[in-house]
């Protein structure tokens, strides 16, 4: 049985653990929330939770309910389009808005962005007419047109101090308990700490681990997978949060991307370029680097950013720890090193930071896209020479990997476009792209070197040319 709070009312179900809370919603009559895609790509199934962010303070978070399983949410809060105007002879102040700008005209994504302007309407520090325009990132329309949508959101004043939501926002969010519940065969864990984790792993070493959901579920909608056990990580508060050492970055496996993009600005440049890239906000705000790196996907965006800035990773398991370097995690295509029981826990981002980092992604889209290429570049340097290079990419082999002789290539030379220009010719040779839908292993094999030469062109503009 599971329990949680939807716009206030309590909500006490048994439910069939595969179920995203998107269809639980419809099926219930909430059909505010609309189904437009299924694997989070348009918004429209948009809700939000209240949670704690990075900066201890209680926010409304927006999430894709379409990959949410609705366990996931138990002991929650969750609201949805309808609970947004408490008061039902009022609109809420965006749906005005939205009325005012003109900013729907089918309807269909409308409630979706609603609830994404919600959450950024009540975020502590918005300045008014200053708004994120990134806070509507993933929330996709087709007949409407950005501009009033945009101007909706930019009108947007600050909420009043008697606004039930916020007044909600001065309380801590609510504690989540930990819950086993079994419906139809299939079971549900959600345990809170990691020796709940590696108890359940000793007695099913075959359960489905979740992490943000964002892979798992779109298999579940997409592909009808089905699994006997699944146990949900993102209330193990352990996997949670990030340190910063004298010697180290440590990134909690389990923390929201969304929230480390927030949490870290500023701090390393490669980051700061690859989260903007990295689908959409909707999308980050449950999404986790131990879920990319675990899923080990050949054209993830996250590990040839990670590999670049020489990550290292800290695997657990009953039992005990050990740290292995990124480059090498990854096995064959979709494999990894990781042993039965074993989870990663944290990402280690050594310092120093290297003095050059750049991150690139080749996609259709500039934004929310899958790439087609993505490179990783940092380099290390004393006195104008390179001590340390590296040099990672995704979507050019089985797996993400470093262009190793490339890089050994670097070290000693100056720091100019024609060091980088000189391992072309190591590039052209260090992977073995193949043809699928988006791009041919020739196209690919071209941006593995192009890469390199838009690094010297933007390092050095005038020499380069």
């Amino acid at each position: 049985m599971i329990r949680f709070r939807l716009n206030g009312e309590a909500i006490e179900t048994d439910v069939d653990p595969h179920l995203p809370l998107l269809h639980f919603l419809r099926d219930r009559g909430w059909t505010g929330t609309k189904e437009g895609c299924a694997e989070g790509e348009c918004g429209a199934c948009a809700v939000a939770l209240v949670r704690t962010g990075p900066d201890g303070k209680t926010r409304y978070v927006p999430m894709n309910a379409c990959l949410m399983l609705t366990a996931s949410v138990h002991g929650e809060e969750v609201v949805t389009v309808e609970g947004i105007a408490k008061d039902p002879s009022a609109l809420h102040p965006v749906q005005a808005a939205m009325v005012e700008r003109g900013g729907s005209q089918c309807g269909y994504c409308t409630p979706g962005f609603v609830v994404s302007m919600f959450a950024e309407f009540y975020r502590d520090g918005r300045v008014e007419g200053e708004p994120d325009l990134e806070s509507i990132g993933g929330n996709l329309c087709r007949c409407t047109g950005y501009r009033p949508i945009r101007e909706a959101l930019v009108s947007l004043r600050t909420p009043s101090e008697a606004d039930p939501h916020q007044k909600r926002l001065a309380s801590p969010a609510l504690e989540v308990p930990s819950l086993r519940t079994e419906h139809s065969g299939v079971r549900f864990d959600r345990p809170t700490t990691l020796a709940e984790l590696f108890d359940l792993l000793e007695a099913s070493p075959d359960a489905k681990l979740v992490g943000g959901g964002t892979d798992v579920v779109v298999e579940v909608n997409q592909m009808d997978r089905r699994f006997d056990h699944l146990v949900a990580l993102d209330a193990i508060g352990e996997l949670r949060g990030f340190e910063e050492t004298a010697d180290a970055l440590v990134l909690g496996a389990g923390e929201p991307l969304a929230f480390l993009e927030e949490a870290l600005h500023g701090r390393l440049p490669m980051l700061d370029e690859l989260f903007p890239l990295f689908s959409s906000r909707l999308i980050r705000n449950r999404a986790t680097f131990g879920g990319n790196l675990v899923n080990a996907s050949p054209i993830g965006d996250g590990p040839p950013a990670l590999l670049a800035l020489d990550a290292s990773l800290v695997l657990a398991r009953k039992g005990g720890e050990r740290t292995v370097p990124l480059d090498g995690f990854f096995s064959a295509y979709r494999k990894t090193q990781l042993e039965p029981g074993e989870i990663v826990r944290s990402v280690i981002v050594p310092k120093p930071f290297p003095d050059v980092q750049r991150f690139f992604k080749v996609s259709k889209r500039i934004l929310d896209d899958i790439s087609t290429v993505a490179a990783g570049f940092a380099l290390w340097t004393d006195g104008g020479l390179i001590t340390k290079a590296r040099l990672a990419y995704g979507g050019v082999a089985a797996t993400p990997m470093c262009a190793h002789a490339a890089q050994a290539a670097l070290v000693g030379k100056p720091l100019d476009p024609s060091a980088l220009a000189d391992v072309v010719p190591l590039l052209e040779t260090a992977f073995t792209p193949i043809d699928d839908h988006r791009g041919s292993a020739r196209y690919r094999a071209a941006m593995v070197s192009q890469l390199i030469l838009k690094l010297a062109h933007e390092a050095h503009p005038e020499a380069a040319e």
